[in-house]
């Protein structure tokens, strides 16, 4: 390999899919704020994703609705009240 190829904040890191839980070991070069454990017992950086390869539908076969954002409730609520509201008379 040739020296100096990968920068100096090249490490590894764990990164977490939170939709899943699961976890993987990978070098990256991404800031991190969190450390946690793996499996081998050394402290590593961690990384949480909302979606990696063991939860995305495409890689998984399943389709399921990932809302983190609670994107669903608020239109459920938005739309309630819309249907709450009385019809406007028209002109």
């Amino acid at each position: 390999m040739k020296k100096d190829l990968h920068p100096d904040t090249y490490r590894m890191v764990i990164f977490e899919d939170v939709t899943s839980s699961q976890r993987f070991l990978i070098g990256s070069t991404i800031q991190t704020a969190k450390k946690s454990k793996w499996e081998d017992g050394k402290e590593y950086d961690t990384h949480q994703v909302e979606i990696s390869s063991a939860s995305h539908p495409f890689y998984t076969g399943t389709s399921k609705t990932i809302d983190i954002a609670g994107r669903v409730e608020r239109f459920k609520t938005r739309a309630s009240k819309a249907a709450a509201k009385p019809a406007k008379a028209k002109k």
